[in-house]
């Protein structure tokens, strides 16, 4: 697999084997931060800075740069229950949701906690 470090962290090829349901499981549990993106989103890039903004190196995957990004995308409309499917985040493989969950967790304080506890955020 080939790894390309870019200013939101690295983007990762999506390999097109298996369900995209499972597919997306696997590959939320494999980065203590997981964001499935769409490279024209506003939303995703709002969510990429705050994360890189706070020191975190999330593991992108732009669907829109891939394939079989359709499949995941549909994936992770049912995962939700809503047509809004990115961008969807992930920490320490667990589901967080999209921008408005996340956005939610950081301001309550409880986002910086998860993030420590995955292994994402070291201070």
């Amino acid at each position: 697999m080939h790894y390309q470090a870019d200013s939101w962290g690295y983007y990762v090829p999506v390999r097109s084997i298996g369900d995209p349901l499972e597919r997306v499981v696997r590959l939320a549990s494999e980065s203590a931060v997981v964001i499935f993106s769409i490279s024209s989103c506003c939303m995703c890039h709002a969510v990429k800075r705050l994360f890189c903004g706070m020191g975190v190196n999330p593991t992108v995957y732009e669907l829109d740069q891939d394939p079989t990004g359709k499949e995941i995308e549909r994936a992770l409309s049912r995962l939700l229950g809503s047509s809004t499917s990115v961008p969807v985040v992930f920490i320490g493989g667990k589901l967080i949701g999209a921008m408005d969950r996340v956005m939610a967790f950081h301001i309550n304080g409880t986002l910086v906690p998860l993030l420590k506890e995955a292994g994402a955020l070291w201070l």
